[in-house]
C-alpha cells in the first residue's frame, strides 16, 4: 500500500460543494481536506505530491451500469473484466457495477459463482455486481434474502426479451414483494418484449431488415407502457424500483409522475440516448448496426426531455450499459436481418468526458455532473461515501481533470476492445490526467500504471437514496 499523497492546488468538486483545496491521502483513504494555501494544509508532508493546479479533483466515476463478458446472441461482450475496467480507469471511472446473470434452470448463486470467477483478479479498478433474475420461482426468492445480506443488493428483471431474460407479470411482482422485504432494490428493463417480438416478425416479414428497423419496432409507447406498468407493480409490492436506460421522454413522463406521487422509482439515462439518436441507426451500408442497443436510440427530440429529467431529478444517474460487440463479425451476425444484431454499445471509456462536455455545453452544473456520475449511483446502490466523493474516510478514487484539454474521440485512441467507437470524431472540452484508485496510480499524467488485479470486490449496503 502507498504511503501519504498529498493532492495541491485544486477545484475540489463533489455533488454538493466546489473549493479549491489540497486533499490528504494515506493508506488508500482520504484523510483530510483544507483549503489551498492555509497553514493546515501548508503543514502536510507526503511522500508524493500530485500538483492539481488549474485543474479539476473529482471523485472516480462509478459505473453503475456495465456488461463485460457478457453472453448475448450466440456472441460475447468484446470487453473482458480485464480490458474493460482498464478503459474504465482511462475514462476516469474508478467502480463498475456489472452484472451477474442467472441461467433459466440455475440457481442465483451459480450465476455469481461464475462472473466472480470471470471478475476475480483481473480488474484495474473495483468492482461490484448486480444479480440478473432470469428465473423466479420459491428457490430464488429465499436466494434473494441471502445475496442481499453478502452484498448484493440489486436484482435486475426484464419484461423485454421473451424466451431469455424475460419475467412476466407475476415473477416480477413476487420478486418486487421479496425485495420490499429485504430491502433490495429491482432494476428494471421496461420494454413491452412480447409485444415488440410481434413488430419485429412483421417487419422481417414485409422485408424491413435493416439496422433501422431496430429503433422502429422498439416503439416509445412499449417503453412508456412497461415504465408505467412497472411501477404500478412496484407501488402494489410496496418496492422501491430503479428503470435502466430510460431514452423515451414517454418514460420519462411516467418516472416523473411516480416521484411526484412520492413514490420511490428511480431512473437511469446512458450518454448514447443523450449524444446520439436514430440518426445514427439509419446510417448506409449496415453501418447503423453499430449503435443498436435496447432501449434504441431515439428521435433527437427526445434528447431534451432526457436533459431535463436530469435537471430535475427525474432522472438520477447516467450510466453506460457497456456492452460492446465489435462491427466485423459480431455487429454483422445481423446482415439481412436486424433482430440477430447482438444488442449493446461500447461507452464505459467516454461517459465522464462527454458529461462534462454537458458542462461545457450548458446542460447541466459542474456539480451535477459529479451528482450524477460518482455520488447518486454510490447512494443508489449503497457504496456511498466510501465511493462517490471526496471526503475523510472515503477511498482515495480520485481523479485530476483536466476541463481544458482538446481530444477528439475515436476508435483509433481508445482503450475499449471494440473495433469502433460510438461518438467517432466528437470533439470534446475536458479529459481525464491522473486516477487514483484507493490511493494507487492507475493514469498517471496520460499513462496507464494500473494493473490487473488491484481492483476488488466490494460488497453493497442496501440503497441510500430512498424517500
Amino acid at each position: 500500500m502507498t504511503g501519504r499523497t498529498v493532492i495541491r492546488g485544486g477545484l475540489v468538486i463533489t455533488a454538493s460543494d466546489e473549493l479549491h483545496a489540497d486533499v490528504l491521502i494515506e493508506d488508500g483513504r482520504i484523510v483530510a481536506l483544507a483549503a489551498t494555501g492555509t497553514p493546515a494544509a501548508e503543514a502536510w508532508s507526503a511522500e508524493r505530491t500530485i500538483d492539481a493546479t488549474g485543474k479539476y479533483v473529482i471523485p472516480g466515476g462509478v459505473d453503475a451500469h456495465t456488461h463485460m463478458e457478457l453472453p448475448f446472441g450466440g456472441t460475447a461482450a468484446s470487453d473482458t473484466f480485464e480490458t474493460g475496467t482498464r478503459a474504465a480507469a482511462w475514462g476516469g471511472t474508478t467502480t463498475i457495477i456489472d452484472f451477474a446473470v442467472q441461467s433459466v434452470g440455475q440457481s442465483l448463486r451459480d450465476g455469481l459463482d461464475t462472473w466472480n470467477a470471470k471478475a476475480d483478479g483481473n480488474c484495474a479498478i473495483d468492482y461490484a455486481f448486480h444479480m440478473i433474475v432470469s428465473d423466479v420461482n420459491q428457490d430464488t426468492l429465499k436466494e434473494m434474502d441471502l445475496l442481499v445480506e453478502e452484498g448484493v443488493t440489486s436484482f435486475k428483471q426484464f419484461m423485454a426479451y421473451p424466451g431469455v431474460f424475460y419475467s412476466d407479470d407475476g415473477q416480477i411482482l413476487r420478486a418486487m414483494q421479496r425485495s420490499a422485504e429485504n430491502g433490495g432494490l429491482i432494476m428494471m428493463h421496461a420494454e413491452n418484449g412480447i409485444a415488440i417480438d410481434v413488430l419485429v416478425e412483421q417487419a422481417l416479414a414485409r422485408g424491413e431488415t435493416d439496422p433501422r428497423f431496430h429503433g422502429e419496432v422498439r416503439k416509445a409507447l412499449l417503453e412508456a407502457e412497461a415504465t408505467h406498468r412497472a411501477i404500478k407493480l412496484a407501488q402494489v409490492a410496496g418496492a422501491p424500483l430503479y428503470v435502466v436506460h430510460v431514452s423515451a421522454q414517454e418514460a420519462v413522463a411516467e418516472l416523473a409522475r411516480a416521484r411526484d406521487e412520492g413514490l420511490n422509482v428511480f431512473g437511469e439515462t446512458c450518454p448514447q440516448y443523450l449524444f446520439l439518436s436514430t440518426d445514427n441507426l439509419a446510417e448506409p451500408d449496415f453501418e447503423g448496426a453499430k449503435y443498436v442497443c435496447s432501449t434504441p436510440l431515439r428521435p433527437k427530440d427526445h434528447q431534451a426531455a432526457l436533459w431535463r429529467g436530469l435537471r430535475t431529478n427525474d432522472l438520477q444517474v447516467v450510466s453506460t450499459d457497456h456492452c460492446p460487440f465489435c462491427f466485423e463479425g459480431q455487429k454483422e451476425l445481423g446482415r439481412g436481418d436486424f433482430s440477430k444484431i447482438p444488442n449493446g454499445l461500447p461507452g464505459v471509456e467516454n461517459r465522464m468526458d462527454l458529461l462534462h462536455q454537458a458542462v461545457v455545453d450548458g446542460h447541466i452544473s459542474r456539480r451535477r455532473w459529479i451528482e450524477i456520475a460518482c455520488a447518486t449511483p454510490a447512494r443508489m446502490f449503497g457504496l456511498y461515501p466510501k465511493k462517490g466523493t471526496i471526503a475523510p474516510g472515503a477511498d482515495a478514487d480520485v481523479v485530476i481533470y483536466d476541463p481544458h484539454a482538446e481530444q477528439t474521440v475515436s476508435a483509433e485512441t481508445h482503450h475499449m476492445n471494440v473495433d469502433y467507437s460510438a461518438y467517432e470524431g466528437k470533439r470534446l472540452t475536458g479529459r481525464v490526467e491522473t486516477v487514483l484508485s484507493r490511493g494507487e496510480l492507475v493514469i498517471t499524467e496520460r499513462e496507464f500504471t494500473g494493473r490487473a488485479g488491484h481492483g476488488v470486490y466490494t460488497p453493497r449496503s442496501t440503497c441510500q437514496y430512498l424517500t
